[in-house]
């Protein structure tokens, strides 16, 4: 064994050399396979525009003549008919969709309701390797509606602000996967988010890789604790949390200062950009955070969390209300 033992990291190699090989092929399937669900529902499409519906004799003809062929049966036909009369004339998904599984394409055709919504998701399925489940959970908290929302104009400092921590932040969170009561204290809270932490990186963006809760700094003679430390890849910063049960009150952001100056000091590499800091809160005053900010010198953002999902309809009614002053104000300009 010993003697193995120090060829282990050798021998890795070729297990990577493995790995990447079936990642690659499983790729080539995929992009086959959703070519041909593309390809079959033109030829279904362009046959039934010439007169009638050919869906159930080509389902017909598939159970009798080739039974062990799972998903040609009426639904899985008709589904192919719409996925390219979805996307025949959208050149934008053309190097998009094959990316994707079938179950994620699936699900976006039916569950988004602008083309704008699906090229969203799309992208977020190929960056962070979405699941299914993952992918479902996202589309259901109305994670673009809060995104878009999240991008919206606001006051000048939480502009420089949300440009200061490089616009990663969304001004709402939605924990329901938490499982805890409306009341409930911030150490447990924070205890529940380390227990349902892939979750959580999930719902704040995967480039943050967890470094510890309770995280200590020393500052002079005291110690303080930070109640999680994230490490942001693209940003290349430590990213500090606070979790607050209450409404965000103004002296907050004095602590996260404190906070952001001791790590810059202490814990910071040389390579490393400058920390950034979230404070979250139940709830939020936009013109109490604008005037705290106002003042802040550190890159700090204040979103709020639910720990129940948001009425859908609701996010969509904001974003359309949104989208529609927004128009009216550039065809004032």
């Amino acid at each position: 064994m010993d003697e193995l033992a120090q060829y282990d990291s050798q021998f890795q190699k070729v297990v990577e050399i493995i790995e990447s090989s079936r990642e690659n092929a499983y790729r080539k399937v995929n992009a086959e396979l959703i070519s041909m669900y593309y390809e079959i529902g033109k030829f279904i499409s362009s046959e039934s525009n010439n007169g009638g519906s050919i869906v159930p004799k080509l389902a017909d003809f598939f159970a009798e003549s080739y039974p062990t062929l799972k998903g040609f049966n009426r639904r899985g036909l008709y589904r192919m008919k719409q996925f390219y009369e979805l996307y025949k004339d959208e050149k934008r998904v053309s190097t998009l969709l094959t990316q994707l599984s079938w179950s994620n394409n699936l699900k976006i055709m039916s569950a988004c309701k602008s083309m704008d919504e699906r090229i969203f998701y799309m992208n977020m399925c190929i960056k962070d390797r979405l699941s299914k489940r993952e992918l479902e959970r996202q589309i259901d908290s109305g994670y673009y509606e809060r995104y878009m929302l999240s991008k919206r104009p606001l006051t000048p400092a939480i502009e420089e602000s949300k440009n200061a921590t490089g616009n990663i932040f969304l001004d709402s969170y939605v924990l329901d996967f938490l499982d805890v009561p409306d009341v409930v204290s911030e150490h447990d809270l924070q205890k529940s988010i380390i227990r349902n932490l892939k979750d959580f990186i999930l719902e704040i963006g995967r480039d943050f890789t967890f470094i510890g809760e309770e995280y200590r700094v020393q500052v002079g003679n005291h110690d303080y604790y930070i109640d999680l430390l994230f490490y942001h890849r693209g940003l290349s910063c430590l990213a500090a949390f606070e979790l607050k049960i209450g409404e965000f009150k103004p002296e907050y952001v004095g602590k996260m200062n404190l906070y952001l100056e001791a790590l810059d000091r202490d814990v910071k590499k040389d390579n490393e950009n400058p920390s950034v800091g979230i404070i979250l809160c139940a709830s939020k005053d936009d013109e109490v955070v604008e005037f705290t900010l106002s003042r802040s010198l550190s890159p700090t953002m204040v979103s709020e969390y639910n720990l129940k999902l948001i009425d859908k309809s609701l996010l969509q009614k904001k974003l359309k209300e949104y989208i529609e002053l927004a128009d009216l104000r550039a065809d004032e300009d």
